[in-house]
């Protein structure tokens, strides 16, 4: 299901966990998907810092399908849908 609200989204869409950062520490961001096979280290920042800013959170599987929901080759760990 949220694969295709990133799909969607293509036009207000932060990609990669660094962006995803530093976009919600500016409070660009409205939600956060994350996905579950990415890397703890990557993710765990990601997590604390939506919490911590009260961004809504959304999981999904794959890294992989995440990618290519954003229109991009490679897998994606985060992305942020801009308010």
């Amino acid at each position: 299901m949220s694969y295709e609200k990133v799909a969607q989204a293509k036009d207000s869409l932060i990609i990669g966990a660094k962006q995803v950062l530093k976009s919600m520490k500016n409070g660009e961001v409205l939600e956060v998907v994350v996905a579950e096979n990415a890397e703890r280290r990557i993710t765990d920042k990601v997590l604390k810092a939506a919490n911590d800013n009260g961004v809504k959170i959304v999981f999904v599987e794959s890294m992989k399908k995440l990618g290519e929901a954003c229109g991009i080759d490679v897998g994606a760990a985060a992305v942020a849908i801009r308010k």
